[in-house]
């Protein structure tokens, strides 16, 4: 066996268990809904999949920020020397 050749230990984790983990994380990182994952992996409930992998849901913080600054107009954000954070903010007009 190819596990036992490379000394991994024959264990749970590091069969096919770990491959529903890693094929669960490549879905959700690649943007798959948390319910077709759910689907997918064949839980009877999204919310069992939800607290298993909740750590591994891409970028939710920056989509947030991302939400809230377009929804501002926030055009661009760069780090300001005093408070860290400037943005420039979009009046509508185009000059």
């Amino acid at each position: 066996m190819a596990l036992v050749t490379v000394k991994v230990p024959l264990a749970r984790e590091n069969g096919c268990h770990m491959l529903r983990h890693v094929y669960a994380s490549t879905l959700l990182h690649a943007g798959e809904p948390i319910k077709a994952v759910s689907a997918y992996l064949g839980h009877a409930d999204a919310g069992f999949t939800l607290r298993t992998y909740t750590h591994l849901l891409p970028g939710s913080d920056d989509r947030t920020r991302n939400a809230v600054d377009a929804m501002l107009g926030v055009t661009d954000v760069e780090p300001a020397a005093e408070t860290g954070v400037s943005a420039q903010v979009s009046d509508g007009s185009s000059g």
